[in-house]
């Protein structure tokens, strides 16, 4: 055979054995390398995965925490619910946790329960509700509330549950919601409605007064508690901003939306609730 031709056959053959190598190590990656659409499907599984563990895990927690609030173990509760809720933020668990959370916090600091974030006080000669509730900076009606009293009547040698609480108010205007806090603990959470066009003020003010069944200032007149004209309901907690303030209202259908003048507008029971709670100089943050 002619050398040249040897030569061609030769060369022909090594291109196609390196070609086949070529495409055996495309085909078979080196051991720990990972293809990249293996890998995201891969990842995607153990996110689901993750996700389905956790939404298990939240049932089983929401489930001991209905059995222990049935059981009137509300401290116990309290502690479950919170469980769900930092170990699950965006499922209906959650959603259930933080609505029944708030009603624990509720029943605690507003019946006679015993509970943590409350001390007890022996009621002294001269005493009154009205000195001791500015003496823990405290409500006359949470004092009441909390020692099952009917009257302001108290005697001397009384024992009294005072709420150790440092309450203060988050107004959220985008989600129209009010957040009860104490301290850093979320205690409750409660739709509101907010002012048309965003026209309620964003900052931080304090409650400064504090008014049962209020009247309206209108400008029309003065329109009395009751009126159907009188749009803030049954409580006004008024800021250190004139003419702004928490109040009820007599349409509880606008709860939720933006529709107010200003103000900060809630369901009677709701605002009656945080009357009950906020003695006048209390924080109510505003934001956007």
């Amino acid at each position: 055979m002619d050398k040249r031709w040897w030569w061609i056959i030769v060369g022909m053959a090594g291109l196609v054995l390196f070609l086949s190598v070529g495409v055996a190590v495309l085909s078979h990656p080196a051991p720990g390398a990972s293809p990249a659409a293996p890998a995201s499907a891969g990842s995607t599984n153990a996110s689901s995965a993750r996700n389905g563990t956790e939404a298990v895990s939240g049932r089983h927690l929401l489930n001991q925490a209905e059995q222990a609030s049935a059981e009137g173990k509300l401290t116990q509760a309290k502690q479950l619910y919170q469980q769900v809720l930092q170990q699950i933020s965006s499922s209906e668990a959650a959603s259930i946790a933080q609505q029944r959370l708030g009603d624990i916090n509720m029943k605690l600091i507003l019946s006679p329960t015993t509970s943590p974030d409350a001390l007890t006080y022996v009621v002294l000669p001269g005493d009154t509700l009205s000195k001791i509730s500015k003496q823990f900076h405290t409500t006359i009606p949470l004092l009441k509330s909390a020692n099952g009293l009917l009257s302001d009547r108290i005697l001397p040698g009384q024992r009294l549950k005072v709420a150790k609480a440092n309450f203060s108010v988050v107004v959220d205007k985008s989600h129209n919601t009010l957040t009860l806090k104490n301290g850093e603990e979320v205690l409750k959470v409660y739709r509101c409605s907010t002012g048309k066009e965003g026209i309620t003020p964003t900052g931080t003010f304090k409650i400064v007064n504090r008014i049962v069944d209020p009247p309206w200032y209108s400008p029309q007149g003065v329109i009395p508690p009751g009126d159907p004209r009188n749009p803030l309901g049954s409580r006004w907690m008024g800021f250190d901003v004139p003419g702004y303030g928490l109040h009820g209202t007599t349409d509880p259908t606008s709860i939720g939306k933006p529709v107010t003048h200003g103000c900060v507008r809630l369901a009677n029971s709701d605002v009656e609730e945080l009357f009950t709670l906020l003695p006048e100089g209390t924080q109510v943050v505003i934001v956007e």
